[in-house]
């Protein structure tokens, strides 16, 4: 168990704040990697998986948390102010993108924070990037705009089947899926249907 210290918070969609960390010493991670969160709310030790939004850890590190008022831990983390300190250990996961030829990426929900970091990533080691949000209103819109001024894709769908072209054209690309069960299980069956071979996927759980 690690001690890392919040260094800023931010709303960035509905329900939905990016907490930036000081990053511990010795801890390295690459987006798409995740993190546990052990905390105490209300004399009860709760805990919670969330991937890294940010495209390195290189001073500090970042977490998107979608929270809904009935939650335990996620509605916590987003009333922390900087100076608190979380524990976090970590980091896990073998769906991680290190900065090597073009990335695909689809989403849904909290997904969209490893989309991001992942697409600058991509665009910092001057590759080829392109994030498809299954919703309307995608939280960190600020950063979907700099990473379109940037060159990189940004494609808001309704249903996957919009995608289809997308994913059919991604060529050498990786392609990166992140969201809940049923999503990446439709994300992969699309995906495979158009010949996709290269795919990564990270579940986080039934809604």
């Amino acid at each position: 168990m690690t001690q890392a210290t919040v260094a800023a918070i931010e709303e960035v969609g509905t329900r939905t704040v990016a907490l930036e960390l000081e990053t511990p010493e010795g801890f390295d991670a690459d987006p798409g990697q995740f993190l546990l969160v052990r905390a105490t709310v209300d004399g009860v030790e709760e805990t919670g998986y969330y991937t890294l939004s940010s495209p390195d850890t290189e001073g500090t590190l970042e977490i998107t948390v979608e929270y809904v008022p009935e939650g335990t831990l996620a509605p916590w983390l987003a009333e922390r102010t900087p100076g608190d300190t979380l524990e976090i250990e970590g980091p896990f996961g073998d769906v991680q993108y290190t900065g090597d030829g073009d990335a695909v990426v689809v989403a849904e929900g909290p997904g969209i924070g490893p989309a991001v970091g992942i697409a600058e990533r991509a665009r910092r080691a001057d590759h080829d990037a392109t994030i498809v949000f299954w919703g309307e209103e995608p939280p960190h819109r600020d950063r979907l705009d700099a990473l379109e001024a940037d060159g990189a894709t940004v494609l808001l769908v309704e249903s996957l089947d919009e995608a289809a072209d997308t994913l059919a054209d991604a060529g050498d690309a990786t392609v990166y899926v992140f969201g809940f069960e049923s999503f990446v299980r439709d994300a992969k069956t699309v995906a495979e249907a158009v010949g996709v071979d290269d795919l990564q996927a990270e579940s986080f759980g039934p809604r």
